[in-house]
């Protein structure tokens, strides 16, 4: 984790978060965890069932850790970035309702390509025989 860049800003952050959730399957279980987690919060307030509030991290981080266990195969943005990511969570799930995120993916990995360029252009090549 020494390593890892500190992201200080949810800009800085959303980039990351979005490369981290580039297979469309991991953004619709995360969308799926989402939505029952709002799920639960609506209906503990809406029918006073409070014990609904303890289900919704459940349904919520179950399909999104899942996905990137096993799809992705990566560590959880909310294990080191929990706000962050909380929030990033909601920003992907607004922009999926709004037909954005497949965009906005396209997009991050783009511009992720010129950086990736550059670093490479420093690195030793292989010797040619």
């Amino acid at each position: 984790m020494a390593d890892e860049k500190r992201f200080q800003t949810f800009e800085e952050f959303w980039p990351y978060y979005v490369k981290e959730h580039a297979k469309k399957s991991t953004r619709i279980l995360h969308f799926v965890g989402t939505t029952a987690a709002m799920s639960c919060v609506a209906g503990a307030i809406v029918f006073r069932k409070p014990l609904l509030l303890l289900a919704a991290p459940i349904l919520g981080y179950g399909p999104a850790w899942f996905s990137h266990f096993v799809i992705e195969k990566n560590r959880p943005a909310t294990f080191t970035y929990p706000a962050w990511s909380l929030r990033a969570d909601l920003v992907m799930w607004r922009k999926m309702v709004m037909g954005e995120m497949d965009a906005e993916v396209a997009r991050v990995l783009a511009a992720e390509e010129p950086a990736r360029a550059a670093e490479s252009v420093g690195a030793p090549q292989p010797a040619a025989n």
